[in-house]
C-alpha cells in the first residue's frame, strides 16, 4: 500500500516528538487517531515502524531509512510553500543563501543589498558554510544559492565562475614589506605567520602556494575572515584569497599579490535539477554582474 501525505505527516511528527502523545500535540488531533493511523500504515506497508518500550515509541532501522526520504519531501513542500508565497507576493518571499566564509564577508551582503533595494520586502536567510554544507544545501535544494572561493564538483548541483581574483598577502598598513609590490614566499620567512589547517581544502591551497619558501603557522584559524582579525591584532601575516579584502572590510590592513600569482575564482551554485525562483535568478544575475540599475539604498 503506497503511503499518502496524511500518514507521512503523522510519521513524521512521531520521529520528531519521540512519542505517540507529542505527535497528537504537533498536529492538534488526539492520541487514538494518531495510534489507529500508525497501526494503519505498519499494516498496510507490512513493515514495523515503532517498537513500543517503557511507555514510548522507539523507531525501527526500518523507520530511520524510511525518515531520510520523509524528510526530503518535506523539505519539497517547504519550498513548494515558500514559492507560492512568493509568487503571490509579486516577488517578495524568501530567499536561502549560503556561502563560503570569504564570499560571506563582502561580496554576498552586498549583492544581498542591492535585491533588497528591489524587494524591500524581501526574507533573507543567509549563512556561511564550509564547502561541503554549502553542497549538501544546495545539491538538496534546501538553499536557492551557494557562492563559494573553492572549486566544486558535485553531480548535483550546477556551477559557474563568477569572479577571478587571487591569493594575497596581508599585513598591517605599518608594515615593512608594503614597499613591495609583490611578495614571494620567502619574503615572508621572517615573520610569524597566520595560517590555516592543512587538511582543509582552502589550507591545502595556501599551503600549496607557500610551499617551501616559508615558515609553518604560528597561528592556525579555519577561515580567511579570522585569518585578517588575527593579523589585524598583530599576530603576524597572513595569506588569503582577495574576494574577503572587498568592499575596504579591513581598512587597518595592506594587502600585495603573491607571487607568483595564484589564481582564484569565486562559483555560482544553484541546485541542478530545480528551477530557480524569480529571488534566486535576480540575486544570481546580480552576482555575475548583469544587473547594474539597483543601487543600494542608504
Amino acid at each position: 500500500m503506497p503511503l499518502n501525505l496524511r500518514q507521512i505527516e503523522v510519521f513524521r511528527a512521531i520521529m520528531i516528538s519521540g512519542s505517540i502523545s507529542g505527535a497528537a500535540r504537533l498536529l492538534s488531533v488526539s492520541q487514538p487517531a494518531i495510534s489507529r493511523l500508525l497501526a494503519y500504515t505498519e499494516d498496510g506497508l507490512k513493515l514495523k515502524l515503532f517498537e513500543r518500550i517503557s511507555g514510548r515509541v522507539q523507531p525501527t532501522p526500518e523507520a530511520k531509512r524510511l525518515f531520510a526520504e520523509v524528510e526530503h519531501i518535506h523539505r519539497g513542500v517547504a519550498r513548494i510553500n515558500d514559492l507560492a508565497d512568493e509568487l503571490r507576493a509579486g516577488g517578495t518571499g524568501t530567499i536561502r543563501v549560503v556561502a563560503s566564509p570569504s564570499a560571506g564577508h563582502s561580496m554576498v551582503p552586498e549583492a544581498l543589498a542591492r535585491l533588497r533595494s528591489r524587494f524591500p520586502d524581501l526574507r533573507v536567510e543567509f549563512e556561511s558554510l564550509t564547502l561541503l554544507e554549502i553542497v549538501n544545501r544546495v545539491g538538496t535544494a534546501r538553499a536557492d544559492l551557494g557562492i563559494t572561493v573553492l572549486p566544486v564538483d558535485e553531480p548535483t548541483v550546477a556551477v559557474e565562475t563568477i569572479a577571478e581574483g587571487a591569493l594575497h598577502v596581508i599585513m598591517p598598513v605599518d608594515h615593512a614589506l608594503t614597499r613591495l609590490r609583490s611578495i614571494r614566499p620567502k619574503d615572508i620567512a621572517p615573520y610569524p605567520l597566520v595560517g590555516f589547517g592543512p587538511q582543509t581544502p582552502y589550507g591545502h591551497i595556501v599551503a600549496q602556494a607557500l610551499a617551501g619558501g616559508s615558515p609553518e603557522p604560528t597561528t592556525t584559524v579555519r577561515y580567511p575572515p579570522d585569518a585578517c582579525a588575527m593579523v589585524r591584532a598583530g599576530a603576524g601575516l597572513a595569506v588569503v584569497d582577495e574576494f574577503v579584502l572587498r568592499g575596504r572590510a579591513w581598512p587597518d590592513l595592506a594587502a600585495r599579490p603573491l607571487a607568483p600569482k595564484i589564481p582564484m575564482r569565486a562559483y555560482l551554485l544553484t541546485p541542478r535539477f530545480e528551477p530557480l525562483s524569480r529571488n534566486a535568478t535576480a540575486l544570481a544575475d546580480i552576482l555575475r554582474g548583469r544587473d547594474r540599475k539597483a543601487p543600494v539604498k542608504r
